[in-house]
């Protein structure tokens, strides 16, 4: 088994000195590629297309540290955008797809936005129409001198296209005439300014639990983390990765652009996940390496065109995002020929990746565990109360730090306080453990594991146990209340082929392997699961729905399980 040993060295330098340095080496490489967008941007081109935006946004009248949203699928020039912010010292803002009005105008404000991008919206939703239900003045004021009362520090909106919108200036405006407006020595001026510890990027957590929060990440941060993500992938400038996964999010952003930078890897950019789009841009583009959730893989290994889409090319990429069921593991290891991919582990104020497998692991680490810490980066399984590092083997929160913690929640202290220790820990509120060679294993969220009759019961080794019944696609666990025992074993399955799944089947599958505790009681199979727009799944929904559809059962202590119907 090789290993990587090259020793840990900060690299201390900007997003824009990383551009630069890819467009000096390889300025005719591939660099973005839009398959379906007719945009094809080599490192040069990139860094003229990058250099041509910030002069635009100067014209507009950033300034540095300004907030820079952006409300877009993967739209072409996203990466130039977030390139454009880095290069004058503005702060880039991603907006989650999937939010509405309420959502958009708490972002707004809570991040004090000064210019937003905006796209043309995400399947039936409209964003150009949310945003004139948030600020209803754009519609009727002109596009140079934007007031909003419940809005003071938003002054630009720009439409990410060329179509003519009130109150808005197009992106085309923004990098013709604009950009023209400003000198070459006016952009060096400015970029003279950034350094490398500053805030580049305010990534704003799901918001699956409560409020959004801005989790604001430096150059150094993201970086950092960015390259050591691509070099356990043994990426470098002949890696073509496909990327399918939302930039809104730091599994496109970090994961996927910033890995890709670091090694000047093509990164061929799919604009929002369809997974047979997917399939023909790595075979049409002979992509190296792709990017997912474990839905994402499920459905590209289960449609129609798997069997006869050339997925050769592949070798590596990363599963992550949930939990990683080792069959399915296997499955993109054997049928899509990734027999280097990788999982990564950590959450959006570790910018994100705290441990990761690499490519070069052997079989076992790399379907079984989420890897080691990265370098650079100390990981701890800790006693929840007391903070106390348990001995090795024993489940406990996982907890890290290094270069990789954020500089903090935006305008929200007391959170900070409470998510990173004065001794710099930042906590994930994931439950896990640490085997004798710092191998980690992730149990569950604190708040998924399941407390039935006093013994512990963790989600996803029930998860991962069923994944492997035929009948089952795919399969949730959470919670739900029980007279008896505390909390009972609930299950939300997608089965096959809209085949019956009961507790009965279950239990066949299960008698001598698991303990008869850990089946589950309560089943419900369903279409689909809840999922956040990056495709999370959002288990406190599912939590929400046990405990509609299951509690009055479980607390009649009833001698069965509840089955429901496909939802």
């Amino acid at each position: 088994m090789r290993m990587i040993t090259e020793p840990f060295v900060l690299q201390e330098k900007t997003l824009g000195e990383l551009i630069d340095e890819n467009a000096a080496r390889y300025p005719e490489g591939d660099a973005v590629i839009y398959v379906n967008q007719q945009l094809r941007q080599t490192w040069a081109s990139l860094k003229r297309d990058v250099e041509i935006l910030a002069r635009g946004l100067i014209a507009l009248g950033v300034q540095n540290g300004d907030r820079v949203a952006i409300w877009a699928t993967n739209d072409p020039h996203w990466i130039t955008l977030m390139f454009a912010c880095s290069k004058i010292g503005a702060v880039l803002l991603p907006i989650n797809t999937s939010y509405r009005k309420e959502e958009l105008r708490f972002i707004f404000e809570q991040s004090d936005t000064n210019m937003a991008f905006i796209g043309r919206g995400y399947r039936d939703h409209d964003f150009i129409n949310t945003l004139y239900s948030v600020v209803p003045e754009l519609a009727t004021q002109d596009k140079e001198a934007v007031s909003c009362a419940a809005l003071p520090e938003m002054r630009k909106f720009v439409f990410f296209g060329d179509t003519v919108h009130p109150g808005m200036y197009t992106l085309t405006e923004v990098m013709g005439e604009l950009a023209a407006s400003v000198s070459e020595e006016a952009l060096a001026a400015r970029v003279a300014e950034v350094r490398p510890h500053d805030v580049t990027n305010m990534q704003f957590t799901s918001g699956t639990t409560g409020f959004p929060k801005g989790v604001m990440l430096s150059h150094v941060n993201i970086l950092n983390n960015g390259f050591w993500i691509g070099r356990h992938q043994n990426f470098s400038h002949l890696d073509r990765v496909c990327l399918p996964v939302p930039f809104f999010h730091c599994f496109g952003c970090v994961l996927g652009i910033m890995a890709c930078m670091n090694h000047a890897s093509a990164i061929v950019v799919v604009e929002y996940f369809e997974p047979r789009t997917v399939l023909v841009t790595i075979e049409e583009e002979r992509c190296t390496a792709v990017y997912g959730v474990p839905t994402m893989y499920l459905a590209m290994l289960e449609h129609k065109i798997f069997p006869t889409t050339d997925v050769s090319t592949l070798r590596t990429g990363i599963m992550a995002g949930s939990v990683c069921p080792e069959p399915l593991m296997r499955r993109a290891i054997n049928e899509m020929n990734m027999r280097e991919i990788t999982i990564c582990y950590g959450l959006t104020e570790s910018s994100p990746v705290m441990t990761q497998t690499h490519a070069d692991e052997e079989f076992s680490r790399r379907v079984s565990t989420v890897g080691r810490a990265m370098p650079g980066v100390e990981v701890r399984i800790v006693d929840p109360a007391t903070m106390e590092e348990v001995p090795r083997g024993a489940v406990g929160e996982v907890v890290c730090r290094g270069y990789n913690i954020m500089k903090g929640y935006y305008k929200m202290p007391k959170e900070t306080a409470e998510a990173v220790s004065p001794e710099g820990w930042l906590r994930s509120g994931d439950l896990g453990k640490m085997d004798d060679e710092g191998y980690v294993i992730i149990t569950g969220r604190n708040k998924d594991m399941i407390v039935r009759g006093g013994e512990n019961i963790y989600p996803r080794e029930i998860e991962e146990f069923f994944s492997a019944m035929p009948k089952v696609f795919d399969i949730q666990v959470v919670a739900v209340p029980s007279y008896t025992y505390g909390e009972e074993v609930a299950a939300f399955i997608i089965p096959r082929n809209n085949e019956t799944i009961t507790y009965k089947d279950l239990r066949a599958f299960a008698k001598g392997r698991i303990a008869w505790q850990k089946v589950p009681r309560h089943i419900q199979c369903v279409a689909e699961f809840p999922l956040t727009a990056s495709g999370k799944i959002q288990k406190y929904l599912l939590r929400e729905q046990a405990a509609r559809v299951f509690s009055r059962v479980a607390t009649k202590q009833q001698s069965g399980p509840a089955a429901g119907g496909k939802g």
